[in-house]
């Protein structure tokens, strides 16, 4: 079995249509989630090869291709600061660990600097669109290094809604630029 291209942790209903989405486009899909019934689940509910599922942290990184595209999709706060402690340590530089929740940017603004010290890129990425567009095309603003970004783009440019103007993402800009442009959005909506 080849290595997974991008790993999602949490498979509650924006990871789990996210997953969807992103082996839709081609990808392969690594799954992890703190109750391992819903990864089971998850894989039962598929079929092909697409996806492969870890009941262990350790298993799901190594099932990785290097360097690693992880996306969280767990809700914010406490639980996105234990769950980088807990993969910290399995992660290596050149690693790209997004946060795809609605964390307040000035936490993303700590998280990618004590991850910058270890050569990890930090990402925090705003998704918008709910659960029809996590599955069919949301509308993505990634902040973090440029580094981060041209190791993303090809996913995130491939599973973003279109429209004549293109894909609905871009690089919104440094550290916890994505969170903020995702409050901003918030606001408005």
């Amino acid at each position: 079995m080849s290595a997974a291209d991008v790993g999602i942790v949490g498979l509650g209903t924006m990871g789990r249509n996210l997953a969807l989405n992103i082996a839709s486009h081609g990808f392969r899909v690594a799954v992890w989630n703190r109750e391992v019934d819903w990864t089971d689940r998850f894989l039962a509910a598929q079929s092909g090869t697409a996806f492969t599922g870890s009941h262990a942290l350790e298993e799901f990184v190594a099932a990785l291709k290097q360097p690693r595209r992880i996306l969280m999709m767990i809700p914010a706060g406490r639980p996105v600061d234990e769950m980088i402690e807990r993969l910290r340590p399995l992660l290596t530089r050149g690693d790209v660990l997004v946060d795809g929740g609605n964390s307040w940017y000035l936490d993303t603004r700590r998280r990618e600097e004590a991850l910058r010290a270890d050569g990890i890129h930090f990402v925090g990425c705003g998704v918008s669109g709910g659960e029809e567009g996590a599955r069919t095309g949301p509308s993505l603003m990634p902040g973090g290094s440029s580094e981060a970004w041209s190791q993303l783009r090809d996913v995130l440019e491939a599973i973003a809604a279109k429209t004549t103007f293109g894909a609905c993402v871009t690089h919104v800009g440094p550290d916890g630029a994505g969170h903020y442009v995702k409050m901003v959005h918030n606001g408005i909506e």
